[in-house]
């Protein structure tokens, strides 16, 4: 049997990261399926690619096997990484052509870098990071475990991103210095457009430019 690489959900950003993978693996004997707990039947398709439940996937999975989790919410993706690690089943990276990695990158298990990505140099990241089209991180920052970036987020040098943080499309973080890096606490959201001149404390949303906490 093809060795499985599952992509863990079938929704949109599971499908845009499904066409990434298939470059990806087109010279191996890799067999490509999405992973959908939610699968109506063992006959379900997406895209041309068979969907199967955790079940069938870990049925079928032989010693090569791996998952990509594709689901943006922090806490559903760092359930299904346990839920993989449990299983003896690797994550795996999913990573575009023309994403570009500079000198001194670290990357934790897991990542999903789309296309035109930028990873500049002397950056630290997490597990099972997502860094959606048209993002970058510039030198200098570290970036925790299961941070989400939508597209087009610019985060600029010496920042410091605790995890499950979510930072919304085309939001800006200002530049930091070595000696006071800009931080985004633990389980924050940067609402979308959003330009953040100054730390974000851990759990809150902020949006607006200057961005600043939304009331409840």
């Amino acid at each position: 049997m093809s060795r499985l690489i599952g992509i863990y959900g079938a929704s949109g950003f599971g499908r845009e990261v499904m066409s990434v993978a298939r470059e990806q693996y087109a010279q191996s004997n890799k067999r490509l399926v999405f992973i959908d707990d939610n699968a109506a039947n063992s006959d379900a398709r997406v895209n041309g690619y068979d969907v199967l439940t955790w079940q069938a996937f870990v049925e079928q999975a032989d010693d090569g096997a791996a998952v990509a989790i594709a689901i943006a919410d922090a806490a559903v993706r760092e359930k299904l990484m346990a839920r993989c690690a449990e299983a003896g089943i690797a994550g795996c990276d999913i990573r575009a052509a023309n994403v570009v990695t500079g000198d001194n990158i670290t990357i934790g298990e897991g990542a999903i870098l789309q296309p035109f990505v930028i990873l500049t140099s002397d950056v630290r990241i997490g597990r099972a990071f997502h860094a959606n089209i048209y993002s970058y991180v510039a030198h200098d920052c570290v970036i925790g475990d299961f941070v989400t970036f939508a597209p087009g987020v610019k985060c600029n040098g010496n920042v410091h991103i605790e995890d499950r943080a979510y930072i919304g499309t085309g939001a800006i973080l200002r530049q930091g210095t070595p000696g006071k890096p800009l931080v985004i606490g633990s389980g924050a959201t940067v609402g979308m457009g959003a330009v953040v001149t100054k730390d974000v404390p851990a759990g809150v949303t902020v949006i607006g430019n200057p961005a600043r906490v939304m009331e409840k």
